[in-house]
């Protein structure tokens, strides 16, 4: 019973924090990047949430009941990605003031093409929200009893009210709350007593096998693939990128990012241990992902079990309120823009590339300002909440079109937004051609390991798709950037400005923006 009090108190609680944080919402900056007015403590923990999802909490403790110590390497890559992306990235992109990545494309390159990547991104985020929603009900359905359809249900409706209402002020308010629940709930209950009951270090050492020990056990094939996956799709997910925003400063994003990396690996550590703990005290568990919620069930008092759970319930929903507010954006701010451009006519003068990012700069500063579009955006995150609720309850291997996700994220996009980074010699026909091979290289590989493979998503689970996408992606963008005419001079020197500056005033682009639109009406 104090188990089923504790959950409830937590669930009751995040829709308190969508209230609360709609009290903060006065333009759209407010309701999907926060204002870009969090500090360390607040982005740090936002951070954290979003990163640490289910695969962290309740995969990260079932490979550690499997594999021992070398179960850490899961969560360890995801905390060298987000060490990666805030101490290489981090304060470069907040400078931005941006909301998506397919905007940072057109600002780097001066081209519109390169926002067909904006799909992709769209796709990803409604899987990582879809399969956050399918494990949290996971926990409700050992707790309750209940059918998954209705663990799904009700978890999603508490994740819709207060990501819906209240955007990424709430949906910060309840990262940071979830933040203090998982730290709380792993490191100060489930580590020291399921450790202690298992008889310490000593005891584990004396009770397990020396393969336990082993940093190396679960395979070097398995470690590499989690840092292909997980480390390079940090660097560029928008459910990633768009915490970065929220941060004050370059500073904050940095210093911030950095420490919520280092949790991560530390979390990491925690997880492989308990694991290792239920391996001496609960033998014989035959799904791995069970042993979470039973080393909360059996292991730990009554009562303290409860806010394990919620520990476990906090790492999910707030990775699922993150990939819904991203998909919001993404389809708000690049999707609706790219059909729409698709369908209307081409006027009779093409825009210059300079042309491009003003035009760009213009609806990304109006955004920032608009109260208006707050509704808009609120309509998004609920339309795709619904949806996402229909693909977990709809799909019963939603890990298998998450990982599809992940491998066209990587295997078509990283090296278009990390070469658009580091190399100015990149270019933004490069970047296009190079995300259309690299995906069409990720899905036919992917085709062809599937019709081999004896069993079903043996090759959607396969590692060569996501190598084969990054190897011709590689290739292509390189061939085809040095075969074109290097980004245009104004728009690099414009970008490189921006990312050591900060983005130019909105007098400045207002005053761009309507040069640009007289040029078009006179020549109309």
């Amino acid at each position: 019973m104090a188990q089923y009090c504790s959950l409830a108190l937590y669930l009751l609680g995040m829709i308190a924090f969508g209230v609360w944080g709609a009290r903060r919402i006065k333009n759209t900056a407010d309701y999907l990047v926060a204002g870009r007015n969090l500090g360390g403590t607040l982005y740090a923990g936002t951070m954290v949430a979003v990163v640490l999802g289910g695969a962290s909490a309740v995969g990260g403790i079932g490979l550690g009941y499997t594999y021992g110590i070398s179960g850490f390497w899961l969560v360890t890559a995801i905390g060298v990605g987000v060490l990666v992306l805030s101490l290489a990235f981090a304060p470069a992109l907040q400078r931005l003031r941006i909301f998506t990545v397919s905007q940072m494309l057109t600002l780097r390159y001066g081209t519109e093409s390169t926002q067909a990547s904006s799909l992709i991104m769209l796709a990803y985020t409604l899987m990582l929200a879809a399969t956050s929603s399918g494990a949290y009900a996971s926990v409700f359905v050992v707790l309750f009893g209940w059918d998954r359809w209705l663990s799904i249900l009700v978890g999603g409706a508490v994740v819709l009210v207060y990501a819906t209402v209240g955007g990424m002020w709430s949906i910060t308010l309840a990262d940071m709350a979830q933040f203090v629940i998982m730290t709380i709930g792993i490191f100060a209950l489930m580590l020291p007593i399921s450790l202690s009951q298992a008889g310490g270090w000593s005891g584990l050492q004396g009770r397990l096998d020396s393969e336990f020990f082993d940093i190396g056990g679960m395979g070097l094939q398995s470690i590499i693939t989690y840092f292909v996956i997980y480390t390079l799709g940090l660097l560029i997910g928008q459910d990633i990128w768009q915490r970065v925003f929220t941060a004050k400063t370059p500073g904050v994003a940095r210093l911030g990012g950095t420490a919520a990396g280092v949790y991560c690996i530390l979390f990491g550590v925690a997880g492989a241990i308990i694991g290792m703990a239920a391996a001496v005290l609960l033998p014989g568990i035959e799904v791995r992902d069970d042993v979470f919620a039973s080393v909360a069930l059996e292991v730990l008092p009554v009562g303290i079990g409860g806010i394990a759970l919620a520990a476990g319930v906090a790492a999910m929903m707030s990775t699922a309120s993150g990939g819904l507010i991203a998909a919001a954006t993404v389809v708000q701010a690049d999707v609706i823009p790219l059909l729409k451009g698709m369908s209307e006519k081409r006027g009779p003068r093409k825009l210059s590339p300079m042309e491009v990012v003003k035009v760009a700069d213009a609806s990304a500063a109006r955004a920032e300002q608009a109260e208006e579009d707050i509704n808009i955006n609120r309509r998004w995150v609920l339309i795709f909440g619904v949806i996402v609720l229909f693909i977990a309850m709809a799909v019963p291997d939603v890990v298998a079109a998450l990982t599809i996700a992940y491998d066209i994220l990587v295997g078509g996009l990283l090296v278009a937004i990390i070469g658009g980074l580091v190399w100015k010699r990149g270019t933004g026909a490069g970047a296009t051609w190079a995300m259309i091979v690299g995906t069409l290289g990720t899905l036919i590989t992917m085709g062809i390991l599937e019709i081999q493979a004896e069993n079903r998503f043996d090759g959607v689970f396969a590692n060569e798709p996501i190598y084969v996408g990054l190897i011709l992606s590689a290739i292509v963008y390189i061939v085809v950037s040095l075969a074109t005419k290097p980004t245009d001079p104004e728009v690099l020197a414009a970008w490189i400005k921006r990312t050591k500056e900060g983005a130019p005033s909105l007098e400045q682009v207002e005053e761009d923006a309507r040069g640009i639109e007289e040029k078009i009406a006179k020549e109309a």
